[in-house]
């Protein structure tokens, strides 16, 4: 086995200390976002919503809108809603996300 030259060998401690501090911070940045949730419990806000409507901002339009009609059509295949699913919003939506 080769071992590496001495600027390779520092440029890998570089990366990996990047990477340390990086997850440290990423790690920070977590207990932050949670101690928010926290808080937005504590004035009465619902969580679980909060946390959806987070996830649903970073997607586009588009696939909110396909998303949403193929959780209907998997919802009515399984009996959990009446009436005919609404097929022309589905593929109105997978139209858009192509």
């Amino acid at each position: 086995m080769s071992t590496l030259q001495a600027s390779a060998q520092n440029q890998l401690r570089q990366f990996v200390e990047q990477i340390e501090r990086l997850e440290e911070e990423k790690k920070q940045l977590g207990a932050d976002i949670r101690d928010k949730y926290t808080e937005a419990k504590a004035v009465g806000f619902d969580v679980k919503a909060l946390r959806q409507i987070v996830r649903l901002r970073k997607k586009t339009n588009a696939e909110r809108q396909e998303e949403e009609s193929i959780l209907e059509v998997y919802m009515h295949a399984l009996g959990m809603l009446d009436g005919p699913p609404n097929t022309d919003a589905m593929v109105d939506a997978m139209m858009a996300a192509e």
